[in-house]
């Protein structure tokens, strides 16, 4: 039983271009969530809980504003603040799940559909180790066969191997039977670092998650590991280091002109 949500397993990828080349992929599994159909999944589901402990759960207090019972409301504010109705307005999130109560998303991701289906904003959450989180929000259009476009300064302090002077080119291709989030980061106008995630799909269901449960043991706990590990290896080759620059809040968001200005850069 699904309720048009979903698991989506693939390979996760990064390549880093300058001062010094580096690269990692791992295979990982993200959930891609229908917000309003997560009370009934969690009512259905022996693997899978809402809001409370479970091997695989979903918490609101790890989104948004962080406030209990609140994600539908906090996006709903910024669906609104973009110019659209929200009550007309399907939300599905892409995330890591929590895994016996432990997760970290670098980045999740919402798609905002319309009554026809069509994604009209998407909202990129990135989350540092620092417990800092910010939101981009911007207007998807012109959705073509390479997906949606989006790009926007960054705005929170991520990587101490990256500064703050870096803008971000998105390219979506929204789930259905594959999703692909793919990331080219420039800085000072010159690409510095890809990151994609590309998934299939597969029905959200307890045969599928007991599957995962062990072909990814303790996934969300290996990517905050995976996370540090590279760092030292970044640290062993030199690479310069900046210091954490604290956002002015814990949570912040930031709504984006949907215009786009190309990167000349692209090769994704």
């Amino acid at each position: 039983m699904s309720w048009d949500s979903a698991i989506y397993s693939g390979q996760v990828v990064h390549r880093r271009h300058r001062p010094k080349a580096h690269r990692l992929s791992y295979r990982v599994f993200a959930l891609y969530l229908d917000l309003d159909a997560l009370p009934c999944l969690s009512e259905h589901m022996w693997f899978f809980s809402y809001n409370r402990a479970g091997v695989f759960s979903f918490h609101d207090t790890d989104h948004g504003d962080g406030t209990r019972g609140g994600l539908r409301r906090w996006v709903n504010t910024q669906i609104e603040k973009a110019g659209f109705d929200a009550k007309t307005m399907r939300v599905g999130l892409l995330c890591y799940p929590r895994i016996f109560g432990y997760v970290f998303n670098p980045l999740s991701v919402y798609f905002c559909t319309d009554q026809q289906g069509d994604v009209r904003l998407i909202l990129y959450e990135v989350c540092n180790t620092f417990g800092e989180r910010h939101t981009y929000v911007i207007p998807a259009e012109n959705l073509s066969a390479k997906g949606i476009r989006h790009a926007c300064d960054k705005a929170l302090y991520v990587s101490p191997f990256l500064s703050m002077n870096c803008r971000y080119n998105f390219r979506i291709l929204p789930p259905t039977e594959d999703v692909l989030v793919a990331i080219n980061e420039t800085e000072e106008n010159a690409p510095v670092l890809h990151a994609s995630f590309a998934g299939r799909r597969q029905d959200l269901t307890d045969k599928a998650l007991l599957g995962l449960l062990f072909s990814h043991p303790l996934m969300t706990l290996k990517i905050t590991g995976a996370i540090h590990l590279e760092a030292v290896r970044l640290w062993l080759k030199k690479v310069p280091f900046h210091r954490h620059v604290p956002s002015p809040h814990r949570v912040t968001q930031s709504l984006v002109k949907s215009d786009r200005k190309a990167d000349p850069h692209e090769s994704y």
